[in-house]
């Protein structure tokens, strides 16, 4: 390498042509055709050409040489056919130089000039070889056609990405959607949008659908909804938790099928000897006005000076088999999902609301926890077996509660829960009673918010034998050493109050000092409820865990064989994903129709409670709503927790999850 000499390098994907002006510590300062000077190593050249430039014969005289040399071999590449090339070299997979490349391509007395325009046409054009400044090696006939379908691909997406972004920004400014798109770019571009909303950076187009964005200039996802509702890719009050976690909110035909059959089917063992024939107890119900299925049941009778309590849940493992098509679509399910707008139940409605509901009228499978109770109404002992239940009365909370100081039996039922509540508190219990709101939604789309007691005599009645039948439950299986799906609670960190006691504030706080619950296949004490072991078992309709802990106990009377505790263990950890997402779901969708309603409430004065203080302002409880939000810091507010306090809902976006007030 010499001063003079002319040289080819890579600059911003093109090869420039440039003349030697000095050497030193092997950097290279170069005279380009663009008459640029630049510094660079000489392992950054592409070419090294013979050819000399005598440096005397001044600067724009060099630069003018080297675009004719530039042009002349631009001139060349013409002649170079790397197909042809590529047709009958490919078979062959061995690298080729430089000079054998160059005679193939210039047979008569090739120069430093074909060379270059060999480098040149290879360097255009990659799909057909591999190649660095002196060598070539042919792609395979698979890797031709894989770099192809990626030039596609690229070429698609920034076609897309043109198109999309120009069509989005017209959207924008438009009354309905723009034709310049055609139907199925137009589905492509909105697929895209969607996805991107669902999963961001998860989703596989996120840069496609950024890119469109931007170019849109569509302020972030937040404006994106709105454009997806208009292209009808989303309802306005789109369930977004219910699409991303990919929820099915109905049965496949196949699992539809088998649930008609089931109802269709003789039961051929409802009679059998081996269930106690309970129908001729006065069994009742009580639940929610709005619910259909009925998985739970009471009764209530007076032998000699005791009473004997029935606990009946329908068994529901009786006709949904372990393992069978219904069994595995309820594991996948984990729950029941409740909403405002919407109900998703885990089994088929034939047996939810059919076949597995306690309906009045019907007999019914059940597993019944019969309670011996003194005159004091303390437990005496207790079975749980097989029976066979017919419910006589449906009643609602609200009939409980009119009928509770008049109706004997109810006064006593409500007196056994009393009883046993005094007594899990006297075990260290933790109560917390907090109001409940209830969410309606009417056909029309109105919104109905309504507060509710869950200290109500029916409410806290049902709460506490159910929490009583659980704690028996898994007392039974405890004391025979079955596995089951047992619940457990470390204390709380902190106590704010005794017992029942307690302000609002103080219950409500109670709940963030709670431990997490733990699953296990083994008891251990649950200090929440002040009970020395607990399971779930009482909604077997509704609840997987439930279901799974009824077939526990259904064993041991010797209905079916048991999960092992390595099978119990593998469900909890099965159902963990699911039943978060179901907390999560419920949680959302409760909080967005509560905050839909609060946007028709803007300028309203509601009453709060001061929770905590915060960097820049206060946490508070609207108290009407039971909701949680920030109240900014005004100049000279001084408040403490507990603190009574007026405000003023300001701005509310359900979609946003936005909820803003100020001090009224």
């Amino acid at each position: 390498m010499e001063s003079g000499n002319i040289v080819e390098y890579i600059d911003r994907q093109r090869i420039l042509c440039a003349v030697v002006l000095e050497i030193k510590n092997q950097r290279l300062r170069l005279l380009t055709e663009n008459n640029r000077e630049v510094k660079l190593t000489a392992n950054r050249l592409l070419h090294k050409d013979e050819m000399r430039l005598d440096l005397s014969m001044g600067r724009d005289k060099m630069v003018d040489t080297l675009k004719e040399v530039s042009n002349k071999r631009k001139s060349l590449i013409n002649d170079v056919d790397i197909r042809d090339l590529w047709d009958v070299l490919n078979t062959e997979q061995e690298w080729i130089d430089l000079e054998t490349m160059t005679e193939f391509c210039f047979p008569d007395s090739p120069s430093s000039d074909h060379e270059s325009a060999v480098i040149r046409a290879f360097f255009n054009d990659r799909l057909y070889f591999k190649f660095n400044s002196d060598r070539f090696f042919p792609n395979s006939v698979e890797q031709v056609e894989r770099i192809i379908a990626q030039r596609n691909e690229e070429a698609r997406r920034m076609r897309i990405i043109e198109t999309g972004g120009a069509w989005l920004k017209n959207l924008l400014n438009a009354a309905s959607p723009p034709t310049d798109l055609d139907e199925e770019d137009a589905k492509e571009v909105t697929r895209i949008l969607k996805a991107y909303y669902l999963f961001e950076k998860e989703s596989n187009d996120y840069t496609l659908a950024r890119s469109m964005i931007s170019q849109a200039g569509l302020d972030g996802k937040d404006g994106l909804f709105p454009i997806l509702v208009r292209l009808k890719a989303f309802d306005e009050n789109a369930n977004i938790d219910l699409i991303r976690f990919e929820i099915a909110t109905d049965f496949s035909d196949a699992i539809l099928d088998s649930a008609r059959r089931l109802v269709n089917l003789n039961s051929d063992s409802l009679n059998s000897g081996r269930r106690n024939d309970l129908t001729s107890l006065p069994l009742i119900t009580i639940d929610g006005q709005s619910t259909l299925d009925y998985d739970d049941a009471l009764s209530i009778e007076k032998v000699g000076d005791r009473y004997r309590l029935g606990i009946h849940i329908v068994d529901v493992g009786h006709f949904v088999r372990k393992g069978d098509m219904i069994d595995q679509e309820a594991l996948s399910r984990a729950s029941s999902i409740y909403m405002p707008d919407q109900k998703i139940s885990m089994l088929p409605f034939s047996l939810a609301e059919g076949l597995c509901s306690l309906k009045a009228g019907e007999a019914r499978p059940a597993i019944s926890t019969m309670v011996n109770l003194s005159p004091s109404l303390e437990v005496i002992d207790y079975e749980i077996i097989p029976s066979l239940v017919n419910v006589q009365h449906q009643l609602t909370y609200y009939d409980v509660n009119l009928a509770v100081d008049q109706d004997p039996e109810m006064m006593i039922l409500r007196d056994i829960a009393a009883k046993f509540r005094q007594k899990r508190l006297d075990s260290g219990a933790v109560q917390i009673s907090v109001p409940e709101i209830n969410i309606w939604i009417g056909e029309d789309r109105s919104i109905t918010v309504n507060k509710i007691n869950r200290e109500s005599p029916g409410r806290m009645l049902v709460s506490e034998l159910m929490i009583l039948a659980n704690w028996l439950m898994a007392s039974y299986l405890a004391g025979s050493s079955m596995p089951a799906i047992f619940r457990s609670q470390p204390n709380p960190r902190e106590r704010l109050y005794k017992g029942e006691e307690g302000t609002l504030f103080q219950h409500w706080m109670q709940r963030r000092l709670l431990s997490r619950f733990i699953l296990g296949h083994q008891p251990d004490k649950h200090s929440g409820l002040g009970l020395n072991a607990y399971v779930t078992a009482t909604s077997p309709i509704r609840k997987y865990f439930d279901l799974v802990t009824q077939r526990q106990i259904r064993a041991l009377l010797g209905l079916e064989e048991p999960y092992t505790a390595e099978e119990i263990d593998q469900i909890i950890q099965l159902l963990e994903i699911p039943m978060s997402n179901v907390g999560r779901i419920q949680f959302t969708r409760h909080r967005y129709w509560l905050l839909k309603y609060l946007e028709m409430q803007v300028g309203k004065k509601e009453e709060a409670i001061v929770l905590t203080k915060r960097r820049r302002g206060f946490q508070i409880l609207l108290t009407e709503y039971m909701v949680e939000c920030d109240l900014p810091i005004s100049g000279g507010l001084d408040l403490k927790p507990e603190d009574l306090i007026q405000v003023t809902i300001q701005m509310v976006n359900a979609r946003k999850d936005l909820l803003q007030v100020a001090i009224g």
